[in-house]
């Protein structure tokens, strides 16, 4: 397949994220002797400041760390939860979209220093240096950057810190200009001095809740002090020879497992990559495993392996017309239409601004991370003299009380961040994950395939032209797929809206192969966003 740009090689270690700065930064601490997870938090904090709308220290994420020589990945876990004081009956949709009430207690920085201190072997201020420096002396705008801040000005407008940060004169930088986030270095180098603490029990957290209470929201300092970075065991499903492992609910990786297993059977192959009957299998199996990830992925105590059972993604594939679309139920609870798919039954016998990054070292350990703030800058609310931008992942709940999703006090959300590894015969071979809220749960699959069906390389394989089902009949595609293909699927009832030659409404994903026999590291990194990948 012709593509924009090479798969990127090396021997001692590869880095793909989501803008240039930010996997510069991981690169260098490789390069001064820093292993992956080093590397790893230098891109987390540099994208930060680079990709200030996507992710960072207000932000939570999910990251997956193998080891040399181990067969599955460790899960880290640093999801926040609604604070204690949230009083969902009087919130409205429009608070959990911008402002103060909208965040989720941020678990970034307690992740990553976790992730540090069980893997890491350079000191915090080694890891931020080049984050501070950026913050400090400013990030080029690209003209990506100039596309996001422009097209979510209003997520900011309302308040003034944010305003005054990543504004001039109240409308988007042009390209070329510089952004300082002299708040933000004075932060990373508090962190660098004192650790975590300095947010979770500390003056940097006392700051942030000051600020967002006295703006009228509800995060507290019981909040910070109460969050737990957890270490899940990891769920996998096999794929033909290949195990796929991510993170188990509350993230939704479940999702797309389930959809592989439905696809496993199928000669995808002989229908050609991204044909008609390629697309319309597809989509219908998305369907299904969404709505099944809408019913069960919240569910308390619900056995979540019974959904990638052989028997039960038998009984799933059996349920698609291969000629006419069905009608979807959307993406969240309540989203249903009438005619819509229901959920399967596991069980039973039968006869979505985020960011995403990745690096492997020389040693062969490989970590991969998706983190986010939310929205295009989270809530917009910038936590007072601290310069964090808050999440609003509070907007990713349900506030009718039926949901297995609803908002409740303490309890975290359903959380659509999930990043995969890839096995094979027990060796790990590759990273994949991308940003896009729930249609995270259809890109990485896409991907996936593309590597493992079709023979892809992967920048092949992350550049290759996706599809997002939206809901209903909805498509979304990228007007790289053939004209005579939309026009079929047009015909099979699917309602097409075609998006361009390259649009991040089908994410920005990142990934890495690592060959089994030789062990030469490769990355890829998609050019719908800033996407950069090196390697030495």
């Amino acid at each position: 397949m012709a593509v924009m740009r090479p798969a990127i090689m090396g021997r001692n270690g590869v880095v793909a994220s989501a803008h240039p700065a930010a996997s510069l930064a991981g690169l260098k601490v490789l390069m001064s002797g820093g292993n992956a997870v080093d590397a790893a938090i230098a891109v987390a904090s540099t994208l930060n400041v680079a990709e200030p709308y996507m992710s960072g220290l207000g932000g939570d994420g999910v990251m997956l760390v193998t080891t040399p020589g181990a067969s599955a990945p460790v899960v880290i876990d640093y999801l926040g939860f609604a604070p204690q004081d949230v009083q969902p009956a009087g919130m409205q949709r429009s608070d959990t979209l911008n402002g103060p009430k909208a965040p989720l207690v941020p678990g970034a920085a307690k992740g990553w220093f976790a992730a540090l201190q069980r893997f890491g072997t350079k000191s915090a201020g080694e890891i931020f240096a080049h984050a501070i420096d950026v913050a400090e002396n400013g990030s080029p705008v690209t003209h990506k950057n100039a596309e996001f801040i422009n097209n979510n000005t209003h997520q900011i407008s309302p308040h003034r810190l944010a305003a005054e940060t990543f504004l001039t004169n109240g409308a988007a930088p042009k390209p070329h200009a510089l952004i300082r986030q002299p708040k933000l270095a004075k932060t990373y180098r508090v962190l660098a001095e004192d650790g975590p603490d300095a947010i979770y029990d500390g003056p940097l957290g006392k700051e942030m809740c000051r600020s967002i209470q006295e703006a009228g929201g509800y995060l507290s300092m019981d909040d910070l002090r109460a969050l737990k970075v957890n270490w899940p065991e990891p769920i996998g499903s096999p794929f033909h020879q290949y195990q796929i492992f991510g993170a188990p609910p509350p993230t939704c990786t479940i999702e797309y497992l389930e959809l592989l297993r439905i696809l496993e059977n199928e000669d995808l192959p002989a229908m050609g990559h991204n044909s008609a009957d390629y697309l319309h299998l597809l989509v219908e199996a998305i369907k299904l495993a969404s709505a099944d990830r809408i019913e069960y992925a919240m569910k308390s105590g619900f056995d979540h392996t019974s959904l990638l059972s052989g028997d039960y993604a038998a009984s799933q594939a059996s349920r698609i017309d291969r000629q006419t679309a069905s009608q979807g139920r959307g993406e969240r609870f309540g989203e249903v239409e009438a005619g819509a798919v229901s959920p399967g039954v596991p069980g039973r016998k039968n006869g979505e601004h985020t960011t995403h990054f990745a690096v492997i070292d020389a040693d062969g350990m490989a970590v991969n991370v998706t983190q986010s703030i939310g929205s295009p800058f989270g809530s917009g609310f910038m936590a007072g003299e601290t310069g964090i931008m808050m999440n609003n992942f509070l907007d990713w709940t349900d506030l009718d009380p039926q949901s297995p999703n609803a908002m409740q006090p303490g309890k975290p959300m359903e959380n659509c961040m999930s990043p995969g590894q890839i096995f094979v015969d027990g060796q790990f071979v590759s990273t994949l994950g991308t940003p896009g809220s729930w249609g995270i749960l259809q890109t990485t699959p896409q991907m996936m395939l593309n590597l493992l069906v079709h023979g892809m390389n992967i920048q092949e394989a992350i550049e290759a032209p996706r599809v997002r089902f939206m809901g209903g009949k909805q498509v979304i595609a990228e007007e790289r797929i053939p004209a005579d293909v939309l026009a079929e699927l047009e015909a099979r009832g699917h309602q097409i809206t075609r998006a361009g030659m390259l649009t991040y409404q089908v994410g920005g994903g990142h990934g890495t192969w690592r060959d089994p026999e030789t062990g030469v590291m490769s990355a890829g990194a998609d050019p719908r966003r800033d996407g950069y990948a090196m390697g030495w």
